[in-house]
C-alpha cells in the first residue's frame, strides 16, 4: 500500500526496522479484538496494521496535515475511524482492548507518551493490553565534543563508563512525568568527563525489547560541569527532568 505522509512522516516510514517491530508486536497481540485505539497515528501506518486484526479501530490525530493523510490512506477500510483531536481532549466513550501509542522518544522527556497515556489508559478494558508495554532507560559518563543537550545522530562523544539502567516503566502503571534520581557511576578510564549518555530499550511485548533505531529513540547526550576523572572513579549525579515537558526540563549536577 502506498502511503501519503508529511515529510516528517516519509522519515519514519523509512525506518523498516521499526515498522518491523510494531507490526510483530501487533501480530503476537493475544486477546479480544473488539477495539483497538491508535493514539497519536500519524499518517495511520499503525491503524493500517490494526485495521487487518480488530472490528474497530479508532486513530487519533492532532496535526491537521498528518490527519489529512491517515484519513485519505485508511479511507477505504469501514472499521477504521480517523479523528483530527488532541488525546487528552477528546471524548473517550467506548474501552479498548488495546491502545497502540508510539508517542515515544528517548527518556520519554520531549515527547507526551507519559501524560497521554495516563488519561487513555481509565478507557483500556480490564485485561487489555498498551503497545509498546513500556521503555528501559540506561545512563553513562560521557566526554562531549558539544556542550549542549542533543541527540546522537552522528554527533562525537568518548564513553567514561559501562550503561547502568537507572530506571524501568511498565505502562499500564500510573506514572509521575516528575522525574528525578541520584546516580553513582563508575569511571572505567582516566580522563575528562563532561556529560551523560541516556539510551532508551522500548518493550514493545514480554518477548520483544528493542533498543534505538534511527527514528526510534536515539541517544540522548546531556552536558555536565567539566570534571578530570581516574579509572575507578564514583561520580554522584542528580539527573531531573519532567517527561512530556521537553529537554529544557532537563537538570544535571554533581554531589
Amino acid at each position: 500500500m502506498k502511503f501519503k505522509t508529511t515529510p516528517y512522516h516519509f522519515d519514519l516510514l523509512k525506518d523498516n526496522d521499526r515498522l518491523s517491530v510494531f507490526f510483530q508486536a501487533i501480530d503476537d497481540y493475544e486477546g479480544n479484538m473488539d477495539l483497538a485505539y491508535d493514539l497519536g497515528c500519524g499518517s495511520g501506518v499503525l491503524s493500517y496494521f490494526l485495521s487487518k486484526y480488530f472490528n474497530e479501530v479508532i486513530s487519533l490525530e492532532i496535526d491537521e496535515k498528518a490527519y489529512e493523510c491517515a484519513r485519505e490512506n485508511l479511507s477505504s477500510f469501514d472499521n477504521t475511524e480517523v479523528i483530527n483531536s488532541d488525546v487528552l481532549e477528546y471524548d473517550f466513550t467506548k474501552k479498548a482492548d488495546l491502545i497502540v501509542c508510539e508517542m515515544l522518544d528517548t527518556a520519554l522527556i520531549d515527547e507526551e507518551e507519559i501524560p497521554v497515556l495516563n488519561h487513555a489508559k481509565k478507557f483500556l478494558k480490564e485485561n487489555g493490553k498498551i503497545i509498546p508495554q513500556g521503555i528501559i532507560n540506561t545512563v553513562e559518563l560521557v566526554n562531549l565534543e558539544r556542550h549542549y543537550i542533543h541527540w546522537d545522530e552522528g554527533a562525537n562523544y568518548e564513553e567514561y563508563s559501562k550503561p547502568v539502567v537507572y530506571s524501568e516503566f511498565n505502562f499500564l502503571n500510573d506514572i509521575k512525568p516528575e522525574f528525578d534520581i541520584d546516580l553513582t557511576l563508575k569511571t572505567d578510564k582516566s580522563g575528562t568527563v563532561n556529560g551523560l549518555m541516556i539510551t532508551t530499550y522500548t518493550k514493545l511485548t514480554d518477548n520483544l525489547i528493542v533498543g534505538p533505531l534511527p527514528m526510534l529513540n536515539p541517544p540522548l547526550l546531556i552536558p555536565l560541569e567539566e570534571k578530570s576523572v581516574k579509572v575507578n572513579d564514583l561520580i554522584n549525579i542528580k539527573l531531573k527532568y519532567i517527561m512530556g515537558n521537553g529537554i529544557e526540563t532537563i537538570k544535571t549536577e554533581y554531589y
